[in-house]
């Protein structure tokens, strides 16, 4: 992991596992996303000699070509996320191999009605898939799935952001 000294302690108080437990009101998520910067876990994933990127459905970076990824929920490790985002993703569980750091995203746009810009902490975990022949299901923010090979170009600059650092 990237944190240095982060002890993850638990108790069965603390057992966030339910997904109704983690919804926030609307109004309450319009209000978060348009005055704090959101924890996120981008997952930089090699398969078939390459990276898998998926086509955004939704904003920001609606139709562009980027990284699986998804916001950290409270008292949620990032690599707890990386592994939930990859399944509610991807369908696929996905083996940790590095760190890549954590990276600010700046979006002029949001999916959130009233609010005109994101502002993520992402942190980007180079991972591979479990199993060798995956069966990538995708969800609703992508409409493909595709592997990108070298050399990269024309792709989002945060995605490019991430390449120059694998």
């Amino acid at each position: 992991d990237c944190v240095r000294g982060a002890n993850v302690v638990t108790d069965s108080q603390n057992d966030t596992d339910d997904a109704d437990d983690r919804w926030i009101p609307d109004d309450d998520w319009r209000t978060i996303v348009a005055n704090v910067p959101l924890v996120s876990v981008d997952l930089v994933i090699e398969h078939d000699g390459g990276v898998l990127l998926g086509k955004r459905e939704n904003e920001p970076a609606k139709d562009e070509w980027f990284v699986p990824g998804g916001t950290v929920h409270k008292n949620e490790p990032r690599t707890d996320a990386v592994h939930r985002v990859a399944n509610e993703e991807l369908g696929e569980s996905v083996v940790i191999d590095d760190c890549l750091g954590t990276y600010e995203h700046f979006y002029e746009t949001a999916d959130v009605d009233g609010v005109d810009s994101k502002h993520y902490l992402a942190t980007a975990y180079r991972c591979h898939f479990e199993r060798d022949d995956p069966e990538i299901v995708g969800d609703d923010q992508h409409s493909d799935f595709q592997v990108f090979r070298p050399p990269f170009e024309n792709l989002h600059p945060y995605v490019e952001r991430y390449l120059d650092d694998w």
